[in-house]
């Protein structure tokens, strides 16, 4: 949280006591798409993911020019899609995390990736980007929500007096880690915990749950 914000409540008397909790999607509560396709096509350019590379608009014009070089449309992609499920626990871990307080899902994937998903996650919200896609199915381009979403999502959330816990495993979950009350890291590789070891590195959904249940 920013200092400025802090000052502001407390000089209003302002207290947040309500709570709402920002998860990664993928890594987190869904396999990686993209390695998903990767593995699926043998093109393995699309197996970098966030966790390697931390300039997200780089490795998105790297996803474009690989998936267009090698005429894949967005139908391809959703048929791998079609076979993915959540990961092992997922979904369990949500509904006991719903039952307790409100969760948001802040995600760099697109409405077209994750909407398969949301299906099978019980319909949770998600804010997250588009593809600009061709009447062919060929994807053209993205467009972002907005630009650091994740944070700007948890500095709109304090904005509103809400408590934020956040959860994520990659670089570009780092900034909503550093803006929300309480930030930790899941199933996240060795050197995203090396760079930001303020963030309790957590594997087990368990681990997580009752992590976020003591600091509600």
């Amino acid at each position: 949280m920013s200092s400025t914000e802090s000052t502001d409540r407390a000089e209003s008397g302002e207290r947040a006591t309500q709570t709402v909790v920002t998860l990664d999607l993928e890594g987190v509560l869904i396999p990686e798409i993209w390695i998903a396709v990767a593995e699926n096509t043998g093109i393995d350019e699309l197996r970098r993911t966030t966790r390697d590379e931390p300039d997200y608009d780089v490795l998105m014009r790297e996803r474009v020019d690989a998936v267009n070089s090698n005429g894949l449309t967005i139908h391809d992609i959703q048929k791998v899609i079609a076979g993915l499920e959540p990961l092992d626990g997922a979904k369990a871990f949500l509904d006991e995390l719903r039952s307790q307080t409100q969760v948001i899902i802040l995600s760099d994937t697109f409405e077209q990736f994750a909407t398969p998903f949301m299906k099978q996650l019980g319909w949770p919200t998600i804010l997250c980007h588009e593809l600009v896609i061709d009447p062919a199915g060929n994807i053209i381009d993205y467009k972002l929500r907005q630009q650091d979403q994740k944070r700007r999502a948890v500095k709109a959330l304090h904005g509103l007096n809400y408590r934020v816990i956040a959860a994520g495993d990659s670089y570009n979950d780092t900034t909503m880690l550093s803006e929300a009350d309480h930030g930790f890291l899941f199933r996240s590789p060795g050197n995203v915990q090396a760079e930001f070891p303020q963030f309790p590195a957590l594997d087990t959904y368990a681990d997580l749950l009752a992590n976020i249940l003591a600091v509600l």
